[in-house]
């Protein structure tokens, strides 16, 4: 499928157009390329779904819809893909966690692929061997050479043929880069219950983007309740009726006994340790499953704009 190479052209497209994006790019030194969408730079909503089609290795549609949560105007994120498993677990999920001294970000792209050392490369099937890495990091901080180097040593190419593109939680890019990720959370929700991920062969979502937060930390909160009690999941599936109607009440976010409150007061609770958060949290509100080879439809799941309007407001 290549696709770091697929990202890497949309970067160059990105990186030509960075006056209009209000984004910058420079050099790292000892190598390696820096791509700002929203650290230092405005970055703003065109930036963003550039970053989201990047961080999906191109092989994703992404707009920005008009919406509504409880009443008030408020856009969604749309994100359609007919290459769902490459382009949300190979590429998109953001599932290393690159520290190296006192840097430490979230990484996602398509980098992710050319290491291939999380577990998921595994279930999927998936790796695949580049020339050039284009990864997306999670991050205010600007990546060190020595974080470079890391990524570089892991992906197997040279310094120089690293890119990393940034953006902070909150900020314009950033917010709608993560809000893009229904579908992504869906399918790894999918993975982790044993679900034969072959099945799924398209899959679109909506997420509505939240406000840019005051700081990253707001911002994790908001986000992630976007996904949690707002983001609608559509996927077309194949194979039997039965085994999606055993599956499909574990899917959605309330599923998990986490479910009920904002993401914030959920992360205070346990010390802002992700880790500590039940993992069958993460995942959309509402997943819908079209079984195209026999026409049935199962629909699990439910929003909870009450939630979201607390989380919004920053009650």
């Amino acid at each position: 499928m290549d696709l770091n190479a697929r990202a890497g052209r949309l970067v160059e497209e990105m990186i030509g157009r960075a006056r209009e994006l209000r984004i910058a790019a420079r050099p790292i030194e000892k190598g390696g390329g820096l791509v700002d969408c929203g650290a230092e730079q405005r970055g703003g909503l065109a930036a963003g779904i550039l970053l989201a089609r990047v961080c999906m290795a191109d092989l994703a549609g992404v707009s920005i819809v008009p919406g509504e949560v409880a009443g008030r105007a408020c856009s969604y994120v749309h994100v359609w893909t007919d290459h769902p498993v490459a382009s949300c677990l190979a590429s998109q999920y953001a599932g290393w966690a690159i520290s190296e001294g006192k840097f430490f970000a979230m990484g996602s792209g398509p980098m992710r692929a050319a290491s291939g050392r999380e577990a998921i490369f595994d279930r999927i099937g998936f790796r695949e061997s580049a020339s050039g890495v284009i990864g997306v990091l999670e991050t205010r901080s600007t990546p060190t050479p020595e974080v470079v180097a890391k990524i570089a040593e892991q992906c197997k190419v040279p310094p120089a043929c690293v890119t990393l593109l940034t953006a902070p939680t909150a900020s314009l890019a950033g917010g709608v880069q993560i809000t893009a990720r229904s579908v992504e959370t869906a399918l790894h929700k999918l993975a982790e219950l044993g679900f034969d991920l072959g099945r799924v062969v398209a899959g679109h979502g909506w997420a509505p983007l939240p406000p840019t937060a005051k700081n990253d930390l707001a911002a994790i909160g908001r986000t992630n309740d976007s996904i949690l009690y707002g983001a609608r999941v559509v996927l077309d599936v194949t194979g039997d009726d039965a085994s999606l109607e055993e599956l499909g009440p574990r899917v959605p976010s309330a599923a998990s006994r986490d479910h009920g409150e904002p993401f914030a007061a959920i992360f205070r609770r346990y010390d802002h340790d992700f880790y500590k958060v039940d993992p069958h949290l993460f995942s959309p509100a509402e997943v819908v499953f079209n079984n195209i080879e026999t026409g049935r439809v199962h629909a699990y799941g439910h929003r909870d704009e009450s939630v979201l309007e607390r989380s919004f407001s920053g009650i």
